[in-house]
């Protein structure tokens, strides 16, 4: 059984469905505090097979305890409950901290009582903040946090180091997502995030099905050929399936390390303008959006070396711009009706 933490959210159900696919038992445990119970029926009908599942809160170490005792045979933990807006983490920094960290070291502490080994972490690319040279590859030092969110995803990133250098047995992999978008072809699932979206992709969809009036686009004088942002925005789907590679890894003793750590993306930039034009074209639909002030916090641009990922996981992004585009319009469509 593989356990996945937050995984009624947006990777996390995605991967579930990813996991079952490749013959997994799933439990998913999430609090609900960002997501929807009804996930776990919509994951049924994609896969014909339901996860099971459990609300509880991994700030709670007692029921984090119990958890582990209540299903002996979890094999793996792949662990994404996590509160994940960078600008709620900028406004809410103590929340973050005692969230993302706080729930980590319950994790990793009953793991440890119940002797459980194998440890997949969904990190980001925000650990390298705005890198001096591009490509980034899993050699670029990572900087200083942007954001208290940001800075939850590196000290992750060594507790998880330093508790593998305490521990032989312990392995665990650092996934290091650049942008996530798209939605299950099915489109029973996608993301769907609670109120007004921080991500581009849903701001995107929901302009075009008119619940937003108009899409800002933060900025058109960054050093890019168009001006506007860059960023590695690589399909859910392709994302979810690094996880079960990345799995079956530490299940059959395959890592080199204790703590590996991967970058998962493309391993091309795209623009803020090229993702909207990819999106009208591929819809057949025109946006209306505006170009705004920069947003303070963004990067100027940033995309992914997977030379690693392709060679030590056999795994590589597969699903284009335009198709992964159609899919986040199909889920939107198909949610609001």
């Amino acid at each position: 059984m593989i356990l996945v933490t937050g995984g009624t959210g947006y990777i996390g159900s995605h991967t579930v469905v990813e996991l079952i696919n490749a013959g997994f038992e799933t439990l998913i445990v999430d609090d609900l505090s960002n997501s929807e119970k009804e996930v776990v029926d919509r994951i049924e009908q994609i896969c014909g097979k339901k996860p099971a599942f459990l609300q509880l809160d991994l700030k709670d170490r007692k029921k984090t305890f119990e958890l582990f005792e209540k299903y002996p045979n979890i094999e793996a933990v792949v662990h994404f409950a996590a509160h994940k807006a960078v600008g709620e983490s900028v406004e809410k920094p103590l929340m973050y901290y005692e969230n993302n960290i706080g729930s980590l070291i319950n994790l990793l502490n009953a793991m440890n009582e119940f002797k459980k080994t194998n440890f997949v972490f969904s990190s980001s690319c925000t650990v390298y903040g705005q890198p001096d040279i591009l490509p980034v590859t899993e050699n670029t030092p990572r900087m200083e946090a942007e954001s208290p969110y940001g800075n939850t995803k590196k000290m992750a990133e060594d507790i998880l180091r330093d508790h593998a250098l305490a521990n032989s047995a312990f392995k665990s992999i650092a996934l290091r997502y650049f942008n996530p978008i798209g939605a299950h072809p099915s489109g029973l699932i996608g993301e769907l995030p609670r109120g007004i979206p921080n991500n581009l992709v849903p701001f995107v969809t929901q302009t075009a099905y008119g619940l937003r009036e108009q899409l800002s686009i933060f900025g058109n004088d960054y050093d890019t050929p168009d001006g506007t942002c860059i960023r590695d925005y690589i399909n859910v789907v392709d994302l979810s399936k690094a996880h079960v590679v990345a799995i079956k890894r530490l299940l059959k003793k395959r890592n080199k390390s204790n703590y590996e750590y991967f970058n998962i993306g493309t391993g091309k930039g795209t623009t803020v303008l090229e993702i909207v034009k990819s999106f009208e074209k591929a819809n057949s639909l025109k946006l209306n959006y505006k170009i705004v002030d920069r947003r303070p916090g963004d990067i100027e641009k940033i995309w992914a070396d997977t030379t690693l990922a392709n060679n030590e996981l056999g795994w590589k992004a597969e699903i284009g711009l335009d198709e992964t585009l159609a899919s986040a319009w199909n889920w939107e469509k198909k949610y609001r009706s």
